[in-house]
This record gives structure tokens, sequence and C-alpha cells, in this order.
């Protein structure tokens, strides 16, 4: 179902049931999996892979030019998308920046309208991002994750699997997993809600809690308490446990801190 204003490029791949509207492009060598749907106008560039039943609003564009200087358009590198993954009008996903890189999107998704995710960015399945999420290159979002509107992730940071970081914030360090983040790298404590929607059992929220006081209110820095934590092994006793841990063990870019905290000056190390 080819709308026949549609430009299809004749070596793109087209699964089963595949919609595609008025004024939609798809460019060479791209892939759209079976029942998808591109809505008027959007966009699919080439090395572009989608997944079974995604679609495609109006204006996106997926699969663009990382904004890179210098970058070599011949650059094999691409971008994917998960199965039955939403991406609402004005959403732009750029591909990889370097040799076979990929910027992957997972599966489940729902992206809504202004999403942007630069260049070799890593997002897990089920994750939510709200109107005007911003996403730099190299950022990773956890499964699960929600990132709300009008909110900014600095290259190079992750999210972990659960957390949410709140409208009209700016995160320039790591959010670990199942925290609720706000303002500019502020935590302000764990996202029960989420994690009693997604049905993770009383004693594996108590356990992640646990690790939550063990890491920022030890009074030492965050990797030393992770690690000190992991090696006592209690807390941590729950795989969501060990997940928050291990998490706060690694990483580059320091990690959010309480409220009170973050008035002092950046993110903790």
């Amino acid at each position: 179902m080819i709308h026949a204003t549609a430009v299809v490029d004749p070596s793109a791949v087209l699964g089963d049931g595949v919609e595609i509207g008025p004024y939609a492009v798809v460019g060479p060598g791209a892939v759209v999996g079976a029942g998808s749907r591109l809505a008027s106008h959007a966009c699919v560039r080439a090395r572009t892979v989608l997944g079974r039943q995604v679609f495609v609003d109006s204006h996106a564009v997926v699969g663009g030019e990382p904004q890179v200087r210098g970058f070599d358009p011949s650059v094999d590198s691409r971008v994917e998308v998960g199965d039955r993954t939403v991406l609402r009008e004005h959403v732009t996903v750029h591909r990889g920046s370097k040799p076979g890189s990929v910027t992957r999107i997972g599966a489940d998704c729902f992206i809504m309208g202004g999403c942007h995710f630069a260049h070799d960015v890593v997002v897990e399945d089920f994750v939510t991002c709200a109107n005007s999420a911003l996403v730099g290159g190299h950022v990773f979002i956890g499964a699960h994750a929600f990132v709300s509107g009008n909110t900014g992730i600095h290259q190079f940071c992750r999210v972990g699997s659960g957390a949410i970081v709140s409208g009209v914030s700016m995160m320039t360090v790591d959010v670990p997993p199942f925290c609720t983040a706000a303002e500019r790298n502020a935590v302000i404590g764990l996202n029960r809600v989420g994690m009693r929607r997604r049905g993770i059992a009383a004693a594996a929220v108590q356990d992640v809690k646990d690790c939550y006081r063990a890491v920022f209110l030890s009074g030492m820095g965050v990797k030393p308490a992770a690690l000190a934590a992991l090696a006592a092994g209690n807390p941590g006793t729950t795989p969501e446990g060990r997940m928050f841990l291990e998490f706060c063990a690694q990483g580059t870019r320091g990690f959010v801190r309480p409220r009170n905290r973050v008035r002092e000056g950046g993110g903790e190390e």
C-alpha cells in the first residue's frame, strides 16, 4: 500500500503489509518491516532498518546523517528501530558516526513528537520519551525508562533501567536505575510508581531502597559506596538491587546527587 506520491528507492526492502503515505520517502537499502506504517512526509533514509509494526509519523526523519563536523557521508553506519516502536511527528534519529556503528531504538518504545536522538545512541525496550526530549550522542537509556518533555540528556550519559527524568530537566551525569531525577543533575528518590506498575516484588523494591541509601547517604562517593556494597553482598541481594549497584560502580560522567547537595555544584564522581 504505497501512495502514488511516495518516493521509494528500488533497493529498499519492504515487508508484507507495509503502508507508505503521501510524499513519504524511503531511501536506498532501507528496510521496512512487515506491518509498518509511514505517515505522509515521513522520511526513512538509507541504511535504516525498521522492525515489524513500526509507526513513523509525519515529518519524522529516521537515519539522518550525524551532526558531526567533517562526517564522511559514505561511512557505513545505520539506524535500527525495534518492533512496534512509535516515532511521532518531527522525531529525528541520526545514524552512527563511525564505520559499522549503530544508533539503536529498541522494541515497544513510545517516542513523542519533536524528540531528537543523536548519533550512536542506544535506547533499550519499552522506553518512553515525551515531547521534545533531546538525547545527545552516545547516550544509553535503559529499558522501561521515562524521559519527560523538554529534557536534555548530555552526550555519553547513561539513564538506568526504570529511571524517570522529570520535565524541563538537564542531565549532564548518569542517572542510576529506578531513580527519579529532576532539575539539573538532582536525584529526588526512587521511581516507586514505575516499579509498582511493572510488578516488581516488594522485597526487590526494599532492596533497591537499601542500595540507594548505601550509595547516596553513606558519605562516600557513589562509586566507592557501590563497590563496597557489592563486596559486602548486602544490600544488593536481588537482581534489581545488584543492577543498581553495578550501574553505580561504572561510568565516566559522574552521578546525580540528592537535591540538597546539587546546589553545591555538579554531579558526584
